[in-house]
């Protein structure tokens, strides 16, 4: 039996400041994001009823409207707060959560000084990102004809919606030939990462990463950098071109919704699930439900 659709579930959704009923949680067609992908979101996993890394979300959340060049009407502190209220009206320990904020429907075209700012929130249980088997098989990618953006042609720092169109692209390309999702390369040709998710080679006992200067350096990738270098593991951050892959022993897709998944292909290259990718996942899941120190 497949899930129900977004808009038909029970449950709440805290909306500009009330909780709502679940499928009254609605904004009109001419929306100004929906026309012209003026939002921002957060993506966040709640692990035993305790969101993980919460305030550094809200943060980026209202760094991100201000970089679309709007400000988000509630603090950091608010929407941390606000996400909570959520958690708990829906009655969920372990769930992801999923803040957006929004130009709505006060004007139309390519201006939008105008138009309110709204922000909602929900959530709802959602079990491995790319499902059980991924985590030990390893991950299938295909590589995406579709590049990042260079940071002067976009606001490649801000979680935009609208940056995640040729996300979806990649996605779906890559399902249509057989894959689990895609390696996106950066206009220049370099790694950067998959369609929602940081990327991680080994090497030698050593961990390599792209340099997030055209793409998110997102939360868990900053944990689970620290994570490894507890451990005494080197971690390399670096321009990575696709003719070194061959050379890379291990890789892994690092991000809020899918936590440390392992890679076992990425076109014509084979990679195995080994210790260290192994080892990073448990310390990943450890740390985050509270099973060791912070870092």
């Amino acid at each position: 039996m497949s899930d129900p659709p977004f808009d038909d579930r029970d449950g709440w959704i805290w909306f500009d400041g009330e909780l709502k009923p679940w499928r009254e949680a609605r904004v009109h067609v001419l929306t100004h994001a929906m026309h012209y992908a003026s939002a921002v979101f957060e993506g966040q996993r709640a692990y035993g009823g305790t969101i993980f890394a919460l305030d550094s979300h809200s943060r980026r959340l209202v760094r991100s409207a201000e970089l679309l060049g709007f400000a988000i009407p509630w603090s950091v502190e608010a929407i941390s707060e606000a996400c909570y209220q959520t958690l708990a009206a829906n009655g969920l320990d372990d769930a992801y959560v999923r803040p957006i904020a929004w130009r709505g429907s006060e004007q139309m075209g390519v201006a939008a000084s105008r138009s309110r700012i709204h922000l909602a929130i929900a959530c709802w249980a959602w079990g491995a990102y790319f499902g059980d088997e991924a985590l030990e098989r390893g991950l299938r990618l295909d590589i995406s004809p579709w590049r990042r953006p260079a940071p002067h042609t976009a606001p490649t720092e801000s979680k935009a919606a609208g940056l995640y169109m040729i996300c979806t692209l990649a996605k779906h390309r890559a399902a249509d030939r057989g894959y689990d999702d895609a390696l996106m390369l950066d206009w220049r040709g370099q790694v950067a990462e998959a369609t929602g998710a940081n990327i991680f080679f080994v090497k030698d006992g050593a961990l390599h990463t792209p340099t997030p200067d055209c793409f998110l350096n997102g939360i868990t990738r900053q944990t689970v950098i620290r994570l490894a270098r507890a451990r005494g593991i080197e971690v390399i951050e670096r321009a990575i071109w696709p003719e070194e892959l061959e050379g890379f022993e291990q890789c892994f897709l690092t991000g809020s919704a899918a936590e440390v998944t392992p890679v076992g292909v990425i076109g014509p290259w084979r990679f195995e699930v080994g210790a260290l990718a192994r080892q990073m996942m448990a310390d990943y899941r450890g740390h985050v439900r509270g099973h060791r120190p912070n870092v």
